[in-house]
């Protein structure tokens, strides 16, 4: 029985070595990847047609295509051998039209159509965006080996002038990354971008954002009223009362929730945490998730992708969401939500203290409850300051007609 070839990986690719013969390594289903004596890497296509061995099809340099672009090519090949088609012709149709990277732009291409193939639509946008709005229309021209320092420098001190030093870092992180990437394949020698030191183009002071009572009750009331969809209401309002992560949410399950007893276990695994977290959560809450349960899309996730397959949305489409309506709440990000929670509850905690009596038997018992009492309290404390907020905009606005 012949030994099966063990699946390659780029980390093992990079490190093969020269011989003072070329040899192949296998990856399986026809695909090999020769060394050459020189140290170059060439995907070649192993196959036999009408019971004979052929010589080797060429798929092209390691440089130029990835892994997995070169295991789909072999897959395309195996299929026509299969049909009793030889794939010499097509492999060669297929080389030419690998375009060779020489300057900065077509890298960038090959960068975009390989290394950027499984990476998230949103992931994708943003790093052509900045590839193409920034970077290529000032050096896409030059050679590789070429672009210096000063030049992503210059690049990052232009959008800062727009006045966006966030843009200008990420730009930043972008051509860092494409480097890596070329250097990974020899394309490159050196990262001009990893020289530029982030601190140099961007610093920010710690978030210290807390949306007032008056916004709170603005924002909710302006997503309750807009057109997106309902889940994404009920996840925003969810985020709010529940005060954790944006990713804790939007990759829940319902197995995490036990609604009878208005807990919710977020599992160790996905906090990286040695240990799971329970939030308890406020009647509110529990009636949002009991709404949410009887039109579930999915087996498994509290808010799934729209796409059909089982899995959540992702992280940025709440982002999107809130950005789309246009709220006039200035500075504001969802994590600010945290925050805020955790700033009202303080001073709610304050009002409390400041109103009771300290010899009362009751302050006695309030020290004494236990950890999840005092969460629960908490949490039915901001919901119902959340409901105040919201009703309090509702009456304002019949007031006024």
């Amino acid at each position: 029985m012949p030994r099966l070839a063990v699946p390659l990986t780029e980390s093992r690719i990079r490190a093969l070595e020269p011989r003072a013969t070329r040899y192949c390594v296998a990856d399986g289903n026809g695909l090999v990847i020769e060394v050459m004596t020189t140290g170059t890497k060439v995907w070649r296509f192993r196959y036999s047609l009408h019971g004979k061995r052929q010589p080797l099809a060429t798929i092209g340099d390691y440089r130029m295509i990835s892994l997995r672009v070169a295991r789909a090519k072999a897959q395309k090949y195996a299929e026509m051998v299969a049909q009793g088609i030889s794939p010499v012709a097509t492999a060669r149709r297929d080389r030419g039209a690998e375009s060779k990277a020489d300057v900065l732009s077509e890298a960038a291409d090959l960068y975009l159509a390989t290394a950027m193939a499984d990476k998230s639509d949103e992931y994708r946008r943003t790093t052509r965006r900045a590839l193409d709005k920034d970077v290529l229309p000032a050096i896409g021209g030059k050679p590789i080996s070429a672009v210096t320092a000063d030049d992503i420098v210059a690049i990052c001190e232009r959008i800062k002038s727009r006045g966006s030093p966030k843009m200008a870092l990420h730009t930043r992180n972008v051509v860092k990354r494409l480097y890596a990437y070329l250097m990974a394949r020899q394309l490159a020698t050196c990262n001009p971008a990893e020289v530029v030191p982030a601190r140099s183009i961007a610093s920010f002071d710690s978030r210290t954002r807390v949306l007032s009572g008056d916004e709170i009750g603005t924002m909710l009331r302006a997503i309750d009223a807009s057109s997106i969809r309902r889940p994404l209401k009920l996840a925003l309002h969810l985020l709010v009362l529940t005060m954790v992560r944006k990713s804790d949410l939007v990759e829940s399950t319902w197995a995490e929730f036990d609604l009878d007893n208005a807990v919710w276990t977020i599992p160790a695994a996905r906090l990286n945490s040695e240990r799971d977290r329970l939030v308890y959560l406020p009647h509110q809450a529990v009636s949002m998730l009991r709404e949410l349960h009887r039109a579930k899309a999915s087996r498994n996730f509290v808010f799934p992708s729209v796409r059909g397959d089982d899995r959540p949305i992702a992280r940025s489409t709440l982002n999107q969401a809130v950005k789309a309506l246009g709220l006039e709440v200035e500075h504001f990000v969802l994590h600010d939500f945290r925050r805020t929670a955790a700033t009202h509850l303080r001073e709610i905690a304050q009002r409390e203290d400041a109103q009771a009596d300290a010899s009362a038997l009751a302050s006695e018992s309030l020290r004494q409850e236990d950890e999840a009492a005092e969460q629960r309290r908490n949490l039915l404390r901001w919901a119902d300051f959340v409901d105040k907020q919201i009703e309090a905009g509702r009456q304002a606005v019949s007031s006024t007609v």
